[in-house]
């Protein structure tokens, strides 16, 4: 037993267990305490609207209008220890292993695809069932994406800029994860990390001329792919025009457009929505902001938009300070591209939600995070926003330790 306990390769592996794996201490680097009030804000705000957006279909499927707001406090508690687990690994961690976390992520999006495991739903299969509920794998690419294109830029930075092998290894990397994504379906996904990446490439300083043609390659791909499918193509076609055929294909966004319209400058009051009474699909996932739009009125919508604008610039400017603050020094550089990939990831899909529920945009099936019902976004987004702040403590202690120098 003893020779076990002071075996000196086990004493060094427990070592390195405790140093990867560490809370930050108490009483040394503060955390960004708006940051953490903005997010528990904006969770509040979800389970209020969030319960109130889903009680009729809750009520219908499971006998209870509060099942899907006691979901959402399960999802959330979990949630919360995926905030914790993320929070104890340092960036150095995630930055020498996001290559792994990668690989993970495109064997899950391949194991959705197989027939018999991945959990079709509307036509598109894209769940793998973990019992207490359905996982959506897309949202862990994203969380994959991110980390893994952060490590590129800081180790192959340099030939990212400077030659077209260097741009070219990340993109056909991105290819590959947007073809499994199209596979499923999930254009929404493939469209919002597409448009993420090229996002922190161009933040990393690729050429502006590389940019445009690559964005304009893309935008040429995705339209082309758009208009291929009789399906996606539909629904080009009733969000252009939703009242030709108000009761089929553009039903959805005419019952969005009658919520806000219904809505006016203050609402009607929250719990009072009509629309969420099955007369709006999907109340309380994709379109759930025309439901806060009809109970709280344009100043209540406004007001979210606010908040969903503030914590993304907040989140923004904190990889920003990494970056800045952090020259010299690969952890922090990476910590600061993933956490702008966060930021620019959550005003993306932020955007793309609320355009889809006012007929800006075609319809997607984004979730706009901590407001829409759904486990795994609950449980990605926890952990993409607990990068942020572990990012942030560190940028800060660093601070310290240079200070006292």
């Amino acid at each position: 037993m003893n020779v076990f306990l002071h075996n000196p390769l086990r004493t060094l592996l427990l070592k390195k267990a405790v140093d990867s794996f560490s809370l930050p201490a108490k009483g040394t680097a503060q955390i960004d305490w708006v940051f953490v009030m903005l997010w528990l804000l904006l969770i509040s705000v979800g389970l209020v609207f969030g319960a109130s957006a889903s009680v009729a279909i809750a009520e219908s499927r499971a006998g209870d209008p509060l099942y899907y707001l006691q979901k959402d406090l399960v999802f959330l508690a979990i949630g919360a220890m995926a905030v914790i687990i993320t929070v104890m690994i340092p960036m150095s961690v995630w930055k020498d292993y996001s290559h792994w976390v990668l690989m993970l992520a495109v064997g899950l999006l391949i194991v959705v695809l197989l027939p018999g495991v991945g959990v079709r739903v509307n036509g598109s299969q894209r769940w793998l069932n973990l019992g207490l509920f359905n996982f959506q794998v897309s949202e862990f690419a994203k969380l994959a994406m991110l980390t893994f294109m952060a490590s590129y830029l800081v180790r192959q930075g340099d030939e990212l800029r400077t030659t077209w092998a260097g741009f070219g290894k990340p993109m056909v990397i991105l290819g590959a994860v947007l073809i499994l994504l199209l596979l499923e379906p999930d254009f929404g996904s493939a469209v919002v990390l597409s448009g993420t990446i090229l996002a922190v490439l161009f933040l990393a300083g690729i050429p502006l001329w590389r940019f445009v043609l690559t964005l304009g390659v893309s935008v040429l791909l995705l339209a082309y792919l758009a208009t291929s499918s009789d399906y996606r193509m539909q629904r080009i076609l009733s969000f252009m025009d939703p009242w030709a055929d108000q009761f089929n294909s553009g039903y959805q966004l005419t019952q969005a457009l009658i919520a806000f319209g219904r809505g006016e400058w203050f609402g009607v009051g929250l719990g009072n929505s009509l629309q969420k009474l099955f007369y709006l699909p999907e109340a309380h996932t994709d379109f759930v902001f025309a439901v806060i739009a009809e109970e709280t009125g344009l100043v209540g919508a406004v007001l979210l938009i606010v908040l969903l604008w503030t914590l993304g610039e907040r989140i923004l400017r904190i990889g920003r300070r990494c970056i800045v603050e952090g020259q010299g020094n690969d952890v922090m550089r990476y910590a600061g591209y993933l956490v702008s990939g966060v930021g620019l990831l959550f005003l993306f899909q932020c955007f793309i939600n609320i355009g889809v529920s006012c007929g800006l945009l075609p319809t997607k099936g984004l979730t706009l995070p901590f407001i829409s019902y759904g486990g795994s976004s609950v449980l990605v987004w926890s952990a993409l926003l607990a990068l942020v702040l572990r990012a942030d403590w560190e940028r800060r202690q660093l601070g310290e330790r240079e200070a006292d120098k």
